[in-house]
């Protein structure tokens, strides 16, 4: 059954502006951390290995999380609090990175930061769309992830202020201010949306929900559209091994969040345009295009011909992200049931966590064993064959 669009609730139009200040907040106070994490693993005698197990592990817990909050978010009957409790732990921990003295306390850290994303994940999502009817679904994921890499923005710029005077640490500790109004705007802006809470006695006694790690009820095209997402985020490792290839190549690490900034401009302006013209255009053809825009960056990154290059394409990647992150949810939305939204964006989530978990890994031990280039050709080539699937997927779902 595909997707059911019901009325938009005037008043919880407003959760759009909620949600996407709160990702504004929210993702400062990453950002102004996330960017100098490569640098300060460094200096506690890290380096490419430790960063791929960090991130893996974090993914994982993230990925098993994403999953069973999926599930319970088409059986709650309140979503709110899931998502203010992520938000909550999440900006809590960050500020702890500036009283560590060894790497397994920063994969402690990105553990319980990821844990929370994947708890709020899926109920955020499908409260967004809730809030809004399906002709504006692109849009309105587009709007958010437009505020939330805006935020994406002032974190590396705050950073990057902060590191002319201060140390790495003072970092951390700065980004524990958006992170509280991150909280705070969760707690007072966001509103419960109107659903039915999908439980046995709605189709029967004799019929039970199906279980967390079932996909039973699930269309095909959805299957497809998971498999291309899937093998594209096994090669979808951290952003921090292109941070990582920067330094390798030549640029140094105080400009570290500058490469965020450069990326996140990009991100920023175009999400709300892709989220937009993909609710009058193929969502499909959209993240194609954004897969083999993501194929030519690692491609370019692999060559590693000069450091303008890495300036430019580095800003190019902030396209691929337009293109792919808000319309994908808005692609697997709607081609399920309604009352089945939460357990398809929590196996969504979940495959793509546990695939990019993998990613991490390898291409930490590729790094290590074959060079800093083979990883990325590899990268780039499981993008390419993920937009041709996304193409497959569009023609399956076609009557």
């Amino acid at each position: 059954m595909p997707y059911a669009s019901p009325q938009p609730d005037p008043a919880a139009a407003r959760n759009i502006y909620s949600f996407g200040i709160t990702s504004f907040f929210n993702d400062t106070a990453t950002e102004m951390a996330y960017w100098v994490l490569p640098a300060f693993l460094v200096t506690l005698g890290a380096g490419p290995v430790q960063l791929g197990l960090i991130e893996g592990i974090a993914e994982s817990v993230a990925s098993f999380a994403k999953l069973f909050s999926g599930y319970l978010t088409d059986h709650m009957a309140r979503r709110k609090p899931l998502v203010v409790a992520g938000y909550f732990v999440a900006n809590a921990v960050k500020p702890l990175l500036a009283v560590v003295t060894s790497w397994w306390q920063i994969l402690l850290i990105r553990f319980s930061d990821r844990l929370a994303k994947g708890v709020r994940g899926a109920p955020r999502d499908v409260m967004v769309a809730e809030s809004v009817g399906k002709e504006k679904l692109g849009s309105a994921y587009g709007l958010i992830q437009s505020l939330d890499s805006a935020g994406a923005i002032a974190g590396p710029l705050a950073a990057l202020v902060l590191l002319a005077r201060y140390s790495i640490r003072s970092v951390f500790w700065a980004a524990a201010v958006p992170g509280a109004l991150a909280v705070l705007v969760a707690v007072f802006g966001i509103r419960e949306t109107k659903h039915a809470v999908s439980n046995s006695n709605e189709t029967g006694p004799a019929t039970r929900a199906a279980p967390v790690f079932s996909g039973t009820g699930l269309p095909t095209p959805f299957y497809i559209v998971l498999l291309a997402v899937t093998l594209f985020s096994l090669g979808n490792s951290s952003d921090m091994f292109l941070v990582m290839r920067a330094q390798n190549v030549g640029i140094p690490v105080s400009m570290a969040p500058l490469l965020g900034l450069v990326f996140n401009s990009t991100y920023t302006l175009g999400s709300w345009p892709a989220g937009w013209a993909s609710d009058h255009f193929s969502r499909h053809w959209i993240a194609a295009a954004g897969y083999l825009i993501f194929a030519g960056v690692y491609f370019v990154f692999g060559r590693a011909p000069s450091t303008l290059a890495i300036w430019i394409t580095m800003a190019v990647y902030g396209v691929y992200y337009a293109l792919t992150q808000p319309v994908l949810k808005a692609l697997v939305v709607e081609t399920v049931a309604q009352e089945t939204r939460g357990r398809a964006l929590g196996i969504y989530f979940f495959a793509t966590s546990v695939a990019t978990l993998a990613a991490s890994l390898i291409t930490g031990e590729l790094w290590k064993y074959l060079g800093p280039s083979v990883p990325f050709y590899a990268s780039a080539g499981c993008a390419a064959v993920s937009a041709i699937l996304l193409l497959v997927s569009r023609s399956a779902a076609t009557p």
